[in-house]
């Protein structure tokens, strides 16, 4: 688990996740929220919404990037032996 938390923190990984989040995230709260915003109707916990709208895609982009440069690392080991 420590190991998979140092490649999640690591830069290069969070930069990606950023930008998956930034693009999916923006993509999914206009479908899910432009309609509420146009009509004057946005309420406190539709901002919670797209937060979590955001932060969904990160996670997904984490784990997917995280268990890509493991296996990645794996197939490097048992090729080096």
């Amino acid at each position: 688990m420590n190991e998979w938390l140092k490649i999640a923190l690591s830069p290069p990984v969070r930069k990606r996740a950023m930008k998956v989040a930034l693009l999916v995230g923006c993509i999914l709260a206009l479908i899910n929220y432009s309609d509420r915003v146009l009509a004057g109707t946005f309420e406190l916990r539709d901002l919670i919404k797209i937060g979590m709208t955001f932060f969904v895609p990160y996670c997904v982009s984490t784990y997917s990037a995280v268990g890509a440069l493991q296996e990645a690392a794996r197939k490097q080991a048992a090729a080096g032996r």
